[in-house]
């Protein structure tokens, strides 16, 4: 069963379309990216899931379910722009006023469950305004996780995080996922923190998807190169390239696709007289193959 299945959903703002027959499935138990320009549909499809829009057309599934089923609408938890707490009350008020607003009957034990899982039993006394960004962050996912949801959804969760948030971030989302059977839809433009813990990806261009992939295929299929520089790169990209290699000029010096033995090139070159400065191994990532996909030529 899936998680989350769209199929020809649209809705339009004074008849321009942010969603356009857009089609969708997020599979149980998974991390998925959505990704996608501003102003591409991100927020309209998740708020169009939560229920905080209403579709023009188009059909929402959850768990196999109608998206307006009441069962199936509390098994969903969202933090879309904001946490929307009040400032002067702390961590605890804050999620205690959620807890009494859903209805929850152990909240006290409820509100200790999620400050665990966020990291954040430590703070609960503190007051919200006092919080960083990262702990803001935090809160707003403990405030969507009160009643045990099934599906997270969660608008740019690792916006403007140090290195250091990012990456409780992503230790909290695996640990959603992995140790409480929670389904994640997650949004981001940090693609390259979203690819370290997404199961799949969607990729959303003008309010259609354009392409929808699992993590495990995009590995799989994924293009490997050799960049590398060398004394006289525009010699060396000539001698490549007469020997049958796939070869370009990139920001990094040259790239050479598809390379099994890079000791045997890097022989090559210097049986030519090429002296080598810098030779990495790479594979083509996230980041590359969303740029790639935007413009219309596929890097895999």
């Amino acid at each position: 069963m899936n998680a989350i299945e769209i199929r020809g959903l649209t809705k339009s703002f004074r008849g321009m379309y942010a969603l356009d027959d857009l089609n969708m499935t997020v599979p149980q138990g998974a991390i998925y990216g959505f990704i996608g320009e501003n102003g591409s549909g991100k927020s309209t499809t998740e708020k169009c899931i939560c229920g905080h829009l209403v579709p023009d057309k188009g059909k929402i599934t959850l768990f196999g379910k109608p998206y307006t089923d009441a069962g199936v609408r509390a098994r969903v938890g969202a933090l879309i722009e904001n946490a929307g707490c009040f400032p002067a009350s702390s961590v605890y008020a804050n999620l205690m006023m959620q807890a009494i607003n859903l209805g929850l009957k152990d909240r006290a034990g409820e509100i200790g469950r999620v400050l665990k899982i966020v990291r954040m039993e430590d703070n609960a006394k503190l007051q919200f305004k006092k919080c960083s960004l990262g702990m803001k962050q935090r809160i707003g996912i403990a405030m969507a996780l009160l009643g045990d949801p099934a599906l997270l959804i969660l608008d740019e969760p690792i916006n403007g995080l140090d290195t250091d948030g990012m990456r409780l971030m992503r230790e909290i989302l695996v640990d959603i996922t992995k140790n409480y059977g929670c389904t994640v839809l997650i949004s981001s433009h940090i693609l390259g923190e979203l690819e370290k813990i997404a199961t799949h990806y969607g990729i959303i261009r003008q309010g259609k998807m354009i392409r929808e992939i699992a993590a495990s295929e995009m590995d799989s299929r994924s293009q490997v190169y050799v960049s590398l520089k060398t004394g006289d790169m525009g010699l060396a990209f000539e001698l490549l390239r007469s020997v049958g290699c796939k070869v370009q000029f990139a920001e990094e010096g040259l790239r050479v696709y598809d390379v099994e033995d890079t000791g045997s090139l890097a022989a090559y070159l210097m049986r030519s007289g090429q002296q080598i400065g810098e030779m990495k191994k790479h594979r083509i990532g996230l980041e590359e193959y969303y740029v790639s996909l935007m413009s219309g030529r596929e890097a895999m």
